[in-house]
C-alpha cells in the first residue's frame, strides 16, 4: 500500500515526516514523501499577523489532503488551528517530546540584551520575566534564525526545543525554560497526524493516548479562549494538570490559571483576551 505523505519542505518538517513515516512503514506501508509550500513559507518576513491567522503553515497541506492529492499530513501540533477543519481529523499525535522553550546563544536572560522571536507569546513571557530585554522580530526556519542571529548581532534567540533537539542542534541551547516560567505553545512538541475524516484507522497505531489527551486539553482551551500564534495566550497540560495564561503584548501583566478543565480555565482568562 502507497501512502503519499504531506509536509512542509524544510529540513526540520522532512526530518519530521520521516519520523511519523517510519511508523507507518512498520504496517508494511510504501510511503511517498509531498512537499508542499505554505503561505508562512513562502513569506518569511512579515509578523503572522499580516499572514493570516493561526493555521499559516497547514492551510495548503490540509487542502491537499481534503483534495485527494495526499492521503495523510504531518504537521508539528502546535501549527494547527484550535479546532479540526472540517472533513479533516487528527488519526494520531506521536509520543511527545520536550514541549519546552529553548533559549539559544545564552544560558540565562539579563537585562540590556537583544533577543528574536516572531511569537508574540514568547515576547511576552519573556518581557514579564525581563522588562529591559529588546525583543526583535525574527522568522524563518530553525537554520535560518541560528544563522541570523549571528548576523545581526542578536544575543540569543527563542527556539522550540524539541525542533533543535530533532535536528541534532542541541548544542546550541542554553537554556531549556521551565514552563512555569515560560508556558509552551499549545501542542508544542507534538506531531499530528491528520487524515481525513472516517479515515483514522489508516495512522491510528501510531496515536499515543497520553499525549492526545493532553494536545487536546491544551487546543480546546487555546480555542475557547480564542487566541493563537497571534495573540499571548498559551496552555500546557503537564500530565496532571491544565495551565492557561493571557499576557499583555508587552509583558506589563500576565494572568495564569491552573485546573483540570479546558473550558473552565478559558472562561477565566477569555475577558483578559479580549480587553
Amino acid at each position: 500500500m502507497l501512502i503519499r505523505v504531506g509536509t512542509r519542505g524544510s529540513r526540520l518538517a522532512l526530518t519530521q515526516a520521516d519520523l511519523a513515516a517510519n511508523h507507518l512503514r512498520r504496517r508494511g506501508a510504501e510511503i511517498a514523501l509531498v512537499p508542499i509550500t505554505t503561505a508562512g513559507d513562502r513569506d518569511r518576513s512579515k509578523p503572522f499577523g499580516q499572514i493570516g491567522e493561526r493555521g499559516v503553515f497547514v492551510k495548503e497541506i490540509e487542502e491537499a489532503l481534503l483534495a485527494g492529492r495526499i492521503d495523510v499530513a504531518i504537521h508539528s501540533a502546535k501549527d494547527m488551528t484550535s479546532t479540526d477543519t472540517e472533513g479533516l481529523a487528527v488519526g494520531a499525535y506521536l509520543s511527545r517530546e520536550d514541549p519546552r522553550d529553548a533559549l539559544c546563544g545564552a544560558d540565562a536572560l539579563r537585562a540590556g540584551m537583544r533577543v528574536g522571536t516572531a511569537s508574540a507569546r514568547r515576547r511576552a513571557q519573556l518581557l514579564a520575566l525581563e522588562p529591559e530585554l529588546s525583543i526583535e522580530p525574527l522568522r524563518g526556519n530553525i537554520d535560518t534564525r541560528l544563522r541570523k542571529r549571528g548576523e545581526r548581532g542578536l544575543d540569543a534567540v527563542v527556539l522550540a526545543a524539541c525542533g533543535l533537539d530533532r535536528l541534532g542542534l542541541d548544542d546550541e541551547i542554553g537554556l531549556r525554560f521551565d514552563p512555569d516560567l515560560v508556558l509552551p505553545e499549545a501542542g508544542q512538541g507534538a506531531l499530528a497526524l491528520q487524515v481525513r475524516a472516517g479515515e483514522e484507522e489508516l495512522v491510528g497505531e501510531a496515536d499515543d493516548a497520553e499525549t492526545r489527551r493532553r494536545v487536546e486539553a491544551e487546543r480546546a482551551c487555546v480555542g475557547a479562549i480564542g487566541g493563537g500564534c497571534l495573540a499571548p495566550i498559551a496552555a500546557y497540560h503537564d500530565g496532571e494538570t491544565l495551565s492557561a495564561l493571557v499576557a499583555d503584548p508587552d509583558g506589563r501583566w500576565l494572568e495564569r490559571r491552573v485546573g483540570q478543565d479546558p473550558i473552565a480555565l478559558a472562561a477565566e482568562l477569555r475577558p483578559l483576551a479580549a480587553a
